[in-house]
C-alpha cells in the first residue's frame, strides 16, 4: 500500500500541468530505485533537474580489491586515515560484496559539488564532525553520532562545519523496502 506525505506546494493529483505563481512550468521527476515500480518520490522542481551547469572529469570511484577470497584476520585502524580535502576521493573502501560496501572518510572540506550515487542507497555515520548535508528535499543538519540515510538517486552536497571529520559509509545494492 502506498504511503503519502505532501510537502509544499503540490497539485491537487499526479501526472498533470502544474504552473508556477508567475506561469512557469514546474517540473515533475519521478524517483525511485526499481524504475515505476516500488517506493518512489514524485518531486516538482522549479527548474528542470535535468539542467546542469558543468560537470568535471569523470574518475572511477570502484573499489580496488586488495585482498580476495581471504579469511585472514585483520585489523583495520580507521582513525589513522589519512585526510584529503574532496569528499568522494577521501572515501577508502575496506569491505565489500555483492551486496554492499563498507569504508571509512576523512574529508577535509566541504563539497563545491552536487554528488549522485546511482548505484546504492547510503547510510553515513559521523565519528567526528558536524555540518550539513543539502539534497532536492532540504537541509539536513547533523553532528557526531548522527546516521544520515541517503536514498540511491538522491542528488547531495555536503558542508562540513569543520576541517576535522571522520564517517563511516556503507553503500547497499539491494532493493529495500522503507516503512
Amino acid at each position: 500500500m502506498p504511503i503519502y506525505h505532501e510537502l509544499g506546494k503540490v497539485p491537487y493529483k499526479r501526472h498533470i500541468v502544474s504552473r508556477q505563481e508567475n506561469g512557469k512550468l514546474y517540473h515533475e521527476e519521478l524517483v525511485g530505485t526499481q524504475g515505476f515500480a516500488g517506493m518512489s518520490s514524485l518531486v516538482y522542481h522549479l527548474y528542470p533537474p535535468t539542467r546542469v551547469k558543468q560537470k568535471d572529469k569523470a574518475y572511477s570511484v570502484a573499489p580496488k580489491i586488495a585482498s580476495e577470497h581471504s579469511l585472514d584476520c585483520m585489523s583495520f585502524k580507521g582513525f589513522n586515515l589519512q585526510p584529503e580535502k574532496d569528499y568522494i576521493k577521501s572515501r577508502k573502501t575496506l569491505f565489500v560484496n555483492s551486496g554492499m560496501h563498507i569504508g571509512l572518510a576523512a574529508p577535509m572540506e566541504s563539497t563545491p559539488y552536487f554528488y549522485k550515487n546511482a548505484d546504492a542507497d547510503e547510510m553515513i555515520f559521523v565519528h567526528e564532525g558536524s555540518g550539513a548535508l543539502f539534497t532536492m528535499y532540504g537541509e539536513l543538519n547533523f553532528k557526531y553520532g548522527d546516521y544520515i540515510i541517503i536514498p540511491r538517486g538522491t542528488v547531495y552536497k555536503i558542508n562540513f562545519d569543520t576541517d576535522k571529520n571522520r564517517l563511516l559509509y556503507v553503500e547497499s545494492f539491494s532493493p529495500h523496502i522503507y516503512a
